[in-house]
Parts: C-alpha cells; structure tokens; sequence
C-alpha cells in the first residue's frame, strides 16, 4: 500500500498558497484494509475513506470511462492494480494531476510543474471531453487564478470549444451549474469566469440571458463603455472591490438582464428594463435552481437600481414603498447589500471606477427616518388597527420629506 498526497493541496502548496484541503489516494489496497486500520468508509459511487484522526479524504486509486451523457455518466474502477499514474490520468488540469509520496518527492507524469511554471491551464488528456463540467471548472481556475497571470492553453480553449459545440453541456443539471457559478462568483477575478465561458460558447449554453447583453448598446451618456455586457462585467469587478457576499455579486451579474429583452429598434434606450429584468429573474430562478437570498436579492437590485441611482428625484411617498419592497424595515442586512449592488453598478463605467456613491447615504438617511417613527408612540395616540398602518404609513412620509428639505437646503 502506498500513499500519496494529490490534487489541488500539491498545487496550492507548489505556488505557496493556503491548503484548505488535503486528499490523499491509496494505491495497492482494497477497501478491507482500510477498515481494518480504522478509517471509516463514505461515499456509495466509489470507495472513499476518512482518516480515524484527521478525517482528511483517502480514496483508492481509480479509473473511469464514459458510459452516458453528462458529468454523471462513468463506469469507476478501482483494484489493487490501478497505478497513480492511471488515477492522474482521468483529472482535468496538469497543474491538479500532480502527487507528493511521503518522501516530499512530485510525482509529475503530465507536465503539471512545467506549467505552473508557465502559468497555463492545460487539459492532461482527450479525456477531459469526457465531462462537460471541467468547461466550467476550467473558467473558475482562469477566475482563481487570473492575478497570478495564469490563462487557458489555446489547445484545452480549442477542446472547450468543441465540447459546448457537441452539445454535451446540455445534459448539465441546473444544481451543478450554480455550484459551479457560485463558487466561481467567489473567486478573485470572477469576471474572468463569465469571460472565459464566453470565449468558448459555454455562456450562451448555461447563461443565455446574460450572454445576451453584449453587443447591446446603451446611452454613451450614461454608459461610455457603451456594450452591455462589457459594462456588467465592469459592475461585477466593482462589486469584487466592495464585499465579499455571494448575493451581492450575483446581483450585480443579473442587474441589468431587462436590456437583453429590450426591441433592438429602441436601442439605446432601455425604457423599462428594471422590471422586465426582475421578472425574468423570478422565473429563472426555479428553474436554474438559484437559492432564495440570491435570487431575491437580484431580483430586488434588478427592479429597484434605477431608485438607487435616483433618489433625490424620488418623491418621499416613494422612498418609503420602495423601502418597504426592500423589506429595509425588517432586515437591515439585505438592504446593505443592495446598497453596495447598486453602487457598484453606478461605478462599473468607463472613467467613472473611483466617483463616490452619495445615493447610499441618501437612502440610509431615509431608512433612518422612517425607523424614527415609533408604532408605540402612535398607539399611545389612540391608533389601532389599519388606522394604526395608515398613521405609520405616513408619518414615515412625512420623515423623509423632512430628510429631502435637508437636501436641498445643503446643495
């Protein structure tokens, strides 16, 4: 039996990065024999295993090929006389097929040092075809690793290319694709993400609303950078800047899907996007599996960015309703992370990166306001009931209204 250490802990380690995770494959062993020294089995597709004290994953070395549609879609297996050389060969990256034996010596069959030393993203085998989910994986490394000047091999962006072409990216489930996204969304440089699913035609296969949005014009006016797209993957670098909130980026990622549906006859113009957007985020949001908060919060940004962007034009009257729609009076949180969606969507523009976003303040100023109306002080008035709501309702009103005199007293 031997033991090597593999995968993404040999890479990070190599590139002096944090491991978070350290797996291990076990050569020349059968199941039995880990039992027998305490680990403890998991997993029904194939035999893994959890180290007795470090619970660190130990899986027998292992071969697949592929015997159906999708990342699903593999015969596995496993058997004393399966090399190290034979379970590296079935992963997607050199720079992940990679092991370290218990001597520290690298165990590099693929050329994995050769190119993290070129800073590449390079396939280990015509296997990768095999499973449309390493496309995604691929864009989430370029994503991972942008700043450290990595890029994708010509050669793998050309297989990428030819996969999405076969169709087999169809066959993707909607829960692995938003692992992916998500996790991808977390990344450095996740703009990076989008750009390389793009550069190989996954985005329109995955994402077809958001793949809709460049080439879209917008007003030079208001967007110098003009394309759509350009300008949302700008927003979503802002966004990067700004907070680390997964809900946050992607709401900035689907803020402006409205002008994907625009009539190319009003271009520049996009009279009405906020709301075609939210709605369409509604729909896709079951369908695409995209957990609530995220979806909410999108769909919130989506309808409301252009209120952001416009308060001190707003009538009090409606601050205070699209407070209320924010649900800013019971939860402070989401309403924050709207704020930093809809500042970075107003800096996500050519020459505008660094301008200050005072509309954040304006609204928080609101919120305050209306958060300085007591119902206990009403009721003590003699309210109750819906004359209650009614009194706090527009006692609100008047608050803001107090806080817009401000304004204009201070311009």
């Amino acid at each position: 039996m031997q033991i090597y250490l593999v995968g993404g802990a040999v890479r990070d380690e190599l590139l002096d990065l944090p491991v978070k995770d350290r797996d291990w494959v076990v050569v020349g062993a059968r199941p039995q024999e880990l039992l027998d020294l305490g680990y403890s089995q998991v997993g029904a597709d194939f035999p893994v295993f959890l180290h007795p004290e470090t619970k660190d994953e130990y899986a027998l070395a292992r071969t697949e090929r592929k015997s159906g549609h999708g990342y699903t879609g593999f015969e596995v297996r496993f058997s004393p006389d399966v090399t190290l050389e034979d379970d590296l060969l079935r992963r997607d990256l050199t720079i992940n097929a990679m092991a370290k034996d218990e001597h520290d010596r690298i165990v590099d069959p693929f050329g994995g040092l050769n190119d993290l030393r070129d800073k590449t993203l390079r396939h280990v085998s015509p296997a990768f075809r095999e499973d449309p989910l390493r496309v995604l994986r691929v864009a989430r490394f370029a994503a991972r690793f942008e700043h450290l000047g990595f890029s994708v091999a010509e050669e793998t962006m050309a297989l990428m290319r030819e996969m999405v072409d076969s169709g087999e990216l169809a066959y993707l489930v909607p829960e692995r694709v938003w692992q992916e996204m998500s996790r991808a969304l977390l990344e450095p440089d996740p703009d990076v993400f989008i750009a390389v699913l793009r550069q190989c035609g996954a985005l329109k296969v995955i994402f077809p609303e958001l793949d809709a949005l460049f080439g879209v014009p917008q007003p030079m006016r208001w967007h110098p950078e003009i394309d759509t797209g350009v300008h949302t993957l700008k927003a979503l670098r802002i966004a990067t800047e700004l907070s680390d909130s997964l809900e946050v980026r992607f709401a900035v990622l689907c803020h402006d899907l409205g002008k994907g549906m625009t009539d190319p006859e009003r271009w520049p113009s996009h009279h009405g996007h906020e709301g075609m957007g939210a709605d369409l985020i509604k729909r896709l949001a079951p369908e695409r599996r995209w957990p609530n908060k995220a979806a909410q919060l999108a769909e919130q940004v989506a309808r409301y960015h252009t209120h952001c962007h416009g308060i001190r034009k707003l009538k009090a009257s409606t601050i205070v309703k699209t407070l209320g729609q924010l649900g800013a009076l019971r939860q402070r949180k989401p309403f924050e992370q709207f704020l930093l969606a809809c500042e970075a969507d107003a800096r996500g523009r050519s020459g505008l990166e660094r301008n200050a976003y005072p509309q954040a303040d304006r609204f928080r100023e609101c919120l305050d306001a209306c958060e300085s109306v007591k119902p206990a002080d009403l009721m003590a008035q003699g309210f109750e009931g819906a004359q209650l709501g009614d009194a706090l309702h527009r006692e609100r009103i008047n608050a803001v209204k107090k806080v817009i005199a401000q304004w204009s007293n201070s311009a």
